[in-house]
């Protein structure tokens, strides 16, 4: 089923935009998605090419979470970026994209302790030792968390390095630029959320530690490739994955104020709300570019695809808006939306933990 159709209207999403070194065509974002559709090495195959460069339209797409390393892997089918295979396969992906006009960035994702020896072959590294709450998907099917191992100071090191390594290996795949994921419950948001922080050294304790990780990674890749080719997502207050941060009012100012001091490309806000005295703080302390992604609900998506809640984003200050949904369904999002055309639905039984074309490159595109 699809929406009513809709009168074309003008909108500040469809004006063109510079992000460090890129000229976007439009403000509108496709946000990191992630699909599942890797091989069980991660590499990315020709089926994930087809599936980016259909969405090449958009104003800039972020490329779903990746692995820096082999140990920071969530699920099974999740991509990497750290070996030559899965470098070559990203190459094919950027290229197809470029060819149909786009531009993209990769995400950069570390797991943490979301993630499962029978997924990567590796007991799940954490800020602290930590269980996951929940079970999670392997490749036999759902299994029980098992204890993540405390990172050790040359465990911390390595990681880094691991980050900055992956940020290289992205802009040899033809990637324009990364997104750090410091949200969402992974390794760098443990490292700042006390729940998932015991740590008593300079990497946990105080708001200065805790923050000091994500900030240390953002140095690093930032000094590997340039800091106007690096982004952060962050995602205060959120409670996904188990995370319970404890201070944010105190941890956000002060681990912006350190990125801040990098001068990343962008900053991406989860669940930014326009109406929310948090998404006016974030906007009044970031210097630079900051991307917002709102939390839709089922009706939203099913009117506008977000459209109204982007609106409302960039008129509230924001740069750019990430949506994500719409672009699931949709491969033509941005040419709907300016349109005023209807809607694909998602199909959801698709969205992850499944492989092949089905839900994934079969959307139509709108009849010329």
């Amino acid at each position: 089923m699809t929406q009513t159709q809709q009168a074309p209207t003008t909108s500040r999403l469809f004006e063109s935009a510079r992000l460090g070194g890129l000229e976007l065509p439009s403000r509108l974002v496709m946000a990191p998605l992630t699909r599942n559709r890797a091989g069980a090495d991660g590499v990315p195959g020709e089926l994930m090419a087809t599936y980016y460069a259909q969405r090449a339209s958009a104003g800039l797409i972020i490329a779903e979470g990746t692995t820096p390393n082999a140990v920071g892997q969530t699920y099974p089918h999740i991509p990497g970026i750290h070996s030559p295979a899965q470098i070559a396969g990203w190459r094919r992906v950027t290229e197809a994209v470029r060819a149909a006009g786009g531009r993209m960035f990769l995400q950069l994702q570390h797991g943490g302790r979301v993630g499962h020896p029978d997924t990567s072959g590796h007991v799940p590294l954490a800020p602290s030792a930590v269980r996951f709450p929940e079970p999670l998907h392997t490749p036999g099917g759902l299994r029980e968390a098992v204890p993540p191992r405390e990172m050790t100071a040359q465990d911390i090191g390595a990681t880094i390095a691991d980050f900055a390594d992956a940020a290289r290996n992205a802009v040899e795949a033809g990637f324009a630029g990364v997104e750090v994921h410091s949200a969402n419950g992974h390794l760098l948001h443990q490292f700042l959320s006390r729940n998932t922080n015991r740590r008593t050294d300079e990497w946990g304790g105080s708001v200065e530690g805790r923050i000091r990780f994500t900030a240390e990674v953002v140095r690093a890749v930032a000094g590997a490739i340039g800091a106007e080719r690096v982004g952060v997502r962050i995602s205060p207050g959120l409670t996904v994955n188990g995370i319970e941060e404890g201070d944010t009012e105190e941890i956000y100012p002060a681990l912006l104020k350190a990125l801040a001091d990098l001068g990343p490309a962008y900053l991406h806000q989860v669940y930014a709300d326009p109406d929310q005295p948090r998404f006016t703080e974030i906007r009044r302390a970031w210097p630079g570019t900051l991307i917002a992604n709102p939390a839709l609900s089922r009706e939203e998506v099913a009117a506008d695809g977000g459209r109204r809640r982007g609106e409302q984003l960039l008129a509230a200050g924001a740069d750019l808006v990430a949506l994500g949904r719409g672009f699931l369904a949709n491969p033509d999002f941005v040419e709907r939306l300016r349109a005023g055309a209807p809607l694909n639905e998602v199909r959801p039984e698709f969205l992850m933990y499944v492989q092949g074309a089905e839900g994934y490159t079969d959307y139509p595109v709108l009849e010329r």
